[in-house]
């Protein structure tokens, strides 16, 4: 039986749940010292002093540095663009005259234990000359506004125009019915369960700065620590142990990681550092504030003929490396007309610099807004025009492939229509339409929601290069070894922070290799162990990682099949469960670990033109535009008038990610993303006060949904496979994140209709809702 497609238990769990996991903060290190960071209390300004003298006299505290005692390079991702279109930032690792954000590291603090380090920073004296915060796009873009950056005027970082298709505006002039959306989205932290973190120390003995670390991309965090302390790569090697969580947030380089890094090398000591809470929620990578104002073109019978949109995204401080302030404005600007026909487009992308966090990539990307946006435009078209919001959209749907949409994307095969259509369908067949019917009759606001789109995965060199990205992320590497007792060991570039890799790569090797998963080991998150990879984001590991791991596995089963067609004298041989055996007389067959034993102990008996040794080698990249998930999610709440809250009656979700390497595991991934997507729809926003005070400094203020607030959900799988991943995969990481603020959305607003009030903006609070329900009172 093939191990792909079974929902095979998670070879991670019996380590993770037993204790026996070893993250970030369980490595103790002789002569080890603590890290903190001393950090800016206001928003925008100048430094004019930073007293250290206090600290170095508090016990237990060894050195403490600034800026100008470290000396490393800053950090500063770049795009391939004129000025005209992208304004490149640097970010100093620690700041030096100026700051720009409440949080933003000025100093770090070392000493001999975790309390030690606490006191010394309470003894920094750090003195500003406080300057105007910019804390929204509104102010970011006002005539003669402070600037976050001198070099950046306006405000702006990235001013990109795309697809002005000729004519859209006589298309606009002339259409049947233009609607307008304007949709806004709150500023969200990822809130991965362990906290950023990283242990560094210099090895004598290797000439080597190690920095363990919990990153989703090991290779480029060496990268950068290799160019801001002026070391060659060889010399830096990262190592990410087990990680709790990520979801993009650990996807770019953080200034601390490097700064603890010099630290260690400038002492010769190993270093600590562990992010708390507070500094997560209020200076670590935030992500999703977005102003869309978008207008759609339909006919008389809701087709749509065109779209127009202005996207504003705000991204904090400074770019993020080395996706850059591009990588929200982009992506929307590329993928707005989602799974949608749409003949003509136009859209300005914006990135606008606010004295805030920086931001960086967060689960979905722009996506669940994007889809957000062209799911209210679709329910405000179907009101307009008098006509069920399922059938426009069953309209309009793409049905036919491949597609070349308008933004110059090709789509591959999907079951858009058919997945809507079920979706639908379950919603409908539980008699949930009745049931509103009643409610209604009852007084009550009760409301169905749905949600269609696609998700892009697989993003190879191709569609990054169209960004214009100067570090093109896109090919993975994976590297198999078969030992001596004919288990393998499996190196890939990729990083799980909780995806199951360690089982899902598994089964792909063991179908390719005719092995037991208990004979298979998942290796991750060593520089040295693998030449360069890309890590672990936009749901790229069972795509691109996994396809190179399948590549690999087909090469040594090559090697395998040769080896064992040489020994027992015929061409006629197959794998199977750890042999290779003659076809037509299965009685004659070689264990692995025999061959095994002849590649690396007799080399006398291989065949002349064969090499000692069984491993191998692969890579994958994706040269086109990748390969896109799609679902269809609907949810059915009830408002409460007393409290304003949202209930969840019903949440149905027909996805199809190809083939399913492990459903358990795509499950898992659906409603995981599911409840991120209903955070940023109802609970979650980071918030500022007037002079750029983060609000939300704990779990109090930042309000992130519990079991008691998620619904059961209810999962239904398509297939439609890929046709250029090595196992038929798509990504499944981030549709649930994507489609569910959409669905809920919607299923307020269409509780709401007898109030005549909607909404377009998340997250939606139960003082919005109270207040909706009593203008109908």
């Amino acid at each position: 039986m093939s191990w792909v497609g079974r929902s095979a238990a998670r070879r991670e769990d019996p380590r993770l749940l037993t204790g026996n996991g070893r993250f970030v903060d369980d490595i103790r290190l002789p002569r080890m010292l603590h890290a903190q960071f001393v950090r800016s209390t206001i928003a925008h300004g100048t430094v004019t002093g930073v007293d250290l003298s206090g600290t170095l006299a508090v016990p237990g505290v060894v050195a403490a540095f600034t800026a100008g005692d470290l000396a490393v390079d800053d950090i500063t991702a770049v795009l391939d663009r004129p000025l005209s279109e992208f304004v490149p930032t640097a970010m100093p690792v620690l700041a030096r005259d100026r700051v720009r954000f409440v949080g933003e590291p000025i100093a770090i603090v070392l000493a001999e234990d975790p309390y030690s380090v606490e006191d010394g920073l309470e003894a920094v004296r750090v003195t500003y000359e406080a300057g105007m915060p910019v804390l929204s796009e509104e102010q970011a873009l006002a005539p003669g506004a402070p600037l976050v950056h001198a070099a950046a005027a306006g405000n702006t970082l990235v001013d990109v125009s795309m697809f002005a298709t000729e004519g859209i505006d006589d298309i606009f002039a002339a259409a049947h019915r233009v609607v307008y959306v304007r949709s806004r989205t709150g500023r969200q932290n990822a809130v991965p369960l362990e906290t950023r973190g990283a242990v560094a120390s210099w090895d004598p003995r290797a000439e080597q700065l190690l920095v363990q670390t919990c990153t989703q991309v090991p290779h480029q965090v060496r990268t950068v620590l290799a160019e801001c302390l002026g070391l060659g790569e060889r010399a830096v090697r990262v190592v990410v142990p087990d990680m709790g969580g990520g979801f993009g947030q650990k996807c770019v380089v953080g200034r601390e990681e490097i700064a603890v890094g010099a630290a260690a090398l400038r002492l010769r000591r190993p270093v600590k550092w562990i992010e708390d809470r507070r500094d997560a929620l209020t200076a670590s990578f935030l992500a999703r504030e977005q102003r869309y104002d978008v207008r759609a073109a339909f006919d008389a019978g809701g087709r749509i003929l065109a779209l127009d949109a202005d996207v504003v995204c705000d991204m904090g401080a400074y770019s993020c490396y080395p996706f850059t302030a591009g990588i929200e404005p982009l992506m929307a600007s590329a993928e707005l007309p989602g799974v949608y026909r749409v003949p003509a487009y136009r859209v300005r992308g914006r990135a606008v610099t606010t004295n805030k966090a920086p931001s960086a990539p967060y689960r979905g990307v722009s996506r669940p807004q994007i889809v957000m946006v062209m799911e209210r435009v679709f329910e405000r078209a179907a009101r307009e025009l008098g006509l069920d919001p399922v059938e426009i959209r069953r309209r309009n749907l793409i049905t036919e492939f491949p597609y070349a949409g308008i933004n110059d994307v090709t789509y591959d095969p999907g079951s858009y229509l058919e997945s809507l259509n079920l979706c639908e369908q379950m919603i409908r067949e539980e008699g949930w339409y009745e049931r509103q019917e009643q409610a209604a009759a009852e007084g009550r606001f009760l409301g169905i929601g749905y949600s269609c789109f696609s998700e892009r995965t697989g993003y190879g060199s191709g569609a990054f290069a169209k960004r214009k990205m100067a570090v093109v992320p896109g090919f993975d590497l994976a590297e198999i070894t078969m030992d001596l007792t004919g288990g393998v060991t499996v190196t890939t570039g990729t990083m799980s922070h909780g995806q199951s890799h360690e089982t899902t790569l598994a089964q792909i090797v063991a179908d390719r290799l005719g092995l037991d998963l208990a004979q298979i080991k998942i290796h991750q998150g060593d520089t040295d162990r693998i030449t360069y990879g890309f890590g672990t984001f936009a749901s790229r590991s069972a795509t691109i990682g996994g396809s190179a791991v399948a590549r690999a596995a087909t090469k040594l089963a090559d090697r395998l099949l040769r080896l064992g067609a040489y020994l027992l004298e015929t061409d006629d041989v197959e794998l199977h469960d750890g042999h290779v055996r003659r076809r037509d007389d299965h009685g004659r067959a070689l264990r692995y670990r025999d061959l095994a034993g002849i590649a690396y102990l007799k080399a006398n008996l291989l065949p002349k033109d064969a090499e000692p040794g069984l491993t191998a080698s692969a890579s994958f990249d994706v040269h086109g535009d990748g390969t896109f998930s799609n679902a269809a999610h609907g949810a059915v709440v009830e408002l409460h008038p007393g409290t304003g809250r949202v209930e969840f009656l019903r949440y149905v979700c027909v996805e199809d990610c190809g083939v399913a390497i492990n459903p358990q595991v795509v499950e898992g991934q659906c409603r995981g993303g599911i409840a991120q997507g209903i955070a940023g729809a109802l609970f979650e926003e980071v918030t500022y006060d007037a002079q750029g005070e983060p609000s939300c400094a704990s779990f109090i203020d930042y309000k992130v949904p519990t079991a008691n607030e998620i619904p059961d959900i209810e999962i239904r799988h398509l297939e439609t496979p890929c046709a250029f991943t090595e196992s038929g995969a798509k990504g499944a990481g981030e549709g649930g994140t994507i489609g569910a603020p959409a669905a809920v959305l919607n299923a307020v607003n269409d509780a709401l209709r007898p109030t005549g009030v909607e909404l377009d903006d998340t997250p939606i609070r139960p003082e919005t809702v109270q207040r909706a329900i009593g203008a109908n009172a």
